[in-house]
């Protein structure tokens, strides 16, 4: 046979073979799409990583993109993930799926903005990436084309994305503790990975970025104007006073006999954990109580004399009449529907926004299966000027041995205009 012949023979059997390994990997995944375990699982991957809220916008159709993402550096519009060939991911494989949420790079290589949480999703595994994947193919495709973001100059060049990059993102893969429980590093995965609880936990810096050591130590969440507080400790959201059982209720049920959550973290636990199996809760609670640490510091009111303050005085009047026959003349509370105030540390944390966001503008935790009829707050923006708003949450952070810090009445003016979220 002469040379040339060969090598085209050989070019023959290599396209061939070419060919059909790529028939064999999209029989492969049409296999894999019409299995109904796999499906249902990565329906229930897709809920802890709460990937509807994002990509479904309010009245729109789900999973078909469109929703509106402030940011600091102008408007981002999430993508279309149905299954529609044109404007979904119809066309893209498992490998270019997988490549997305662990590499945060589009099939064609295109990078994608970190207001997808691929700094966490980095963490999924392949095989959980390929369920949610196939789940995804089966869902209704939508032809909805995805809309130009609205980002100022020049932050609207892609391709500084890959200087974000090289400073905050590391690819990679979730490693289990093996000093850890099973149950500990399931919880470590869903919490670093999937329910990347990070995004809202962690400090954000003027680059949109955060660091590692700063993991889960809390931060002010951009452009929502609500306080994610820190995770790592006591004084804050940190879990390790808690018991197991108090954790799970919070997560699952949105209420416990420790506290409520409100504002995002209510539309975390109605469109993903209330979702979540017992166990899977119950690991994420065991990660999140490990993880916290006490805080050994006498208990001192930072407001002397605060009984006799002009400031605590006008908060006592507004607290006894607008306040105690739900949360109780001394802070008790009637959990756990109304939340004890007294010993409460969301109550007391350095950054009080949170507290003057409830004052004025009320809110409901999450309807859930174990909770399905809340108890709600009332917004009272409306019946209380600035002054009394701040000297209500002024009251509440001092009295009954809480230790937090007065407010200003400009601090409550500030988030009257917050976006209601």
């Amino acid at each position: 046979m002469r040379p040339s012949s060969f090598i085209a023979v050989v070019g023959i059997l290599a396209v061939t073979s070419f060919l059909c390994g790529e028939t064999a990997i999209r029989a492969s995944e049409s296999v894999a799409a019409n299995d109904p375990a796999l499906i249902a699982r990565g329906e229930y991957l897709a809920r802890a990583g709460d990937c509807i809220a994002c990509h479904t916008a309010p009245e729109g159709k789900v999973f078909a993109g469109g929703r509106a993402m402030p940011t600091p550096f102008g408007t981002l519009y999430t993508s279309n993930i149905t299954p529609d060939r044109d404007t979904g991911i119809g066309r893209w494989s498992a490998d270019d799926f997988y490549r997305t949420m662990h590499e945060g790079r589009f099939p064609d290589g295109g990078l994608l903005y970190p207001a997808m949480p691929f700094a966490s999703y980095t963490k999924v595994s392949r095989q959980d990436s390929d369920a949610i994947y196939a789940y995804l193919l089966r869902i209704e495709p939508v032809s909805q084309k995805n809309r130009e973001h609205e980002l100022q100059f020049p932050y609207n060049n892609r391709s500084l994305v890959l200087g974000w990059r090289t400073l905050f993102f590391t690819e990679g893969a979730f490693k289990p503790d093996t000093q850890k429980s099973d149950e500990w590093n399931r919880g470590a995965y869903l919490v670093e990975g999937l329910g990347h609880c990070g995004m809202c936990h962690t400090p954000i810096n003027a680059l949109g970025g955060n660091s590692e050591a700063d993991a889960f130590k809390g931060g002010l969440i951009p452009m929502q104007d609500w306080y994610a507080p820190s995770l790592t400790s006591n004084k804050e959201a940190g879990l390790g006073t808690w018991s197991i059982q108090d954790i799970t209720d919070l997560l699952q049920k949105g209420v416990s006999a420790r506290g409520v959550v409100y504002g995002p973290m209510a539309d975390v636990v109605y469109n993903s954990l209330q979702y979540l199996s017992d166990a899977d809760i119950r690991a994420m609670a065991v990660y999140l109580k490990s993880i916290a640490q006490d805080s050994p510091k006498p208990v001192v009111s930072r407001l002397p004399h605060a009984e006799s303050s002009l400031l605590v005085s006008l908060g006592k009047s507004v607290y006894e009449s607008d306040c105690a026959s739900c949360h109780g003349l001394r802070g008790e509370g009637k959990p756990p529907h109304y939340p004890p105030l007294a010993g409460n540390q969301s109550i007391q944390m350095d950054s009080a926004v949170n507290a003057i966001r409830m004052v004025l503008n009320g809110g409901y935790p999450p309807g859930t299966s174990g909770n399905p009829m809340p108890h709600g707050m009332p917004p009272f923006s409306v019946s209380l000027s600035d002054d009394e708003v701040a000297a209500v949450v002024s009251y509440i952070r001092t009295s009954w041995g809480n230790t937090g810090a007065p407010v200003s009445a400009a601090e409550a003016n500030q988030l009257r205009a917050a976006p209601l979220q």
